[in-house]
């Protein structure tokens, strides 16, 4: 039997602000759309791989949510990897820099890390 990976869910307070944070931070754009009269759900895609980060609005949410110690991350591989760490400290988004490892990690608007990696 065999299991493929296909999304990642985070949930938001406020869809476009989060949107907008991924396409300028990482390029995603939106692949498909659920509307609901309690909630949204968007795909994001990065036009590359079939792997889809979910965002979830819903949409009487007022309070953050508790992401507990964060110790719990999406990865995603850049190319030049200077060039990405230039851009990401331009939006004030980088949160931590390991360079023994050669990555770093940055934070949406909504408080989820996300690292950025060196592609192999």
């Amino acid at each position: 039997m065999q299991f493929t990976f296909k999304h990642t869910n985070f949930n938001v307070l406020d869809l476009q602000r989060s949107m907008d944070f991924y396409k300028e931070a990482l390029g995603l754009t939106e692949v498909s759309r659920i509307e609901n009269p309690d909630f949204t759900i968007v795909y994001l895609g990065d036009g590359v791989s079939d792997f889809q980060l979910e965002l979830t609005w819903l949409k009487d949410r007022k309070e953050p949510y508790n992401l507990g110690e964060n110790e719990f991350h999406t990865a995603f591989a850049v190319k030049d990897m200077k060039a990405a760490l230039a851009k990401h400290k331009d939006m004030g988004c980088v949160v931590y820099q390991n360079p023994a490892m050669g990555i770093y990690f940055i934070v949406d608007p909504d408080g989820y890390w996300l690292e950025i990696i060196p592609e192999r």
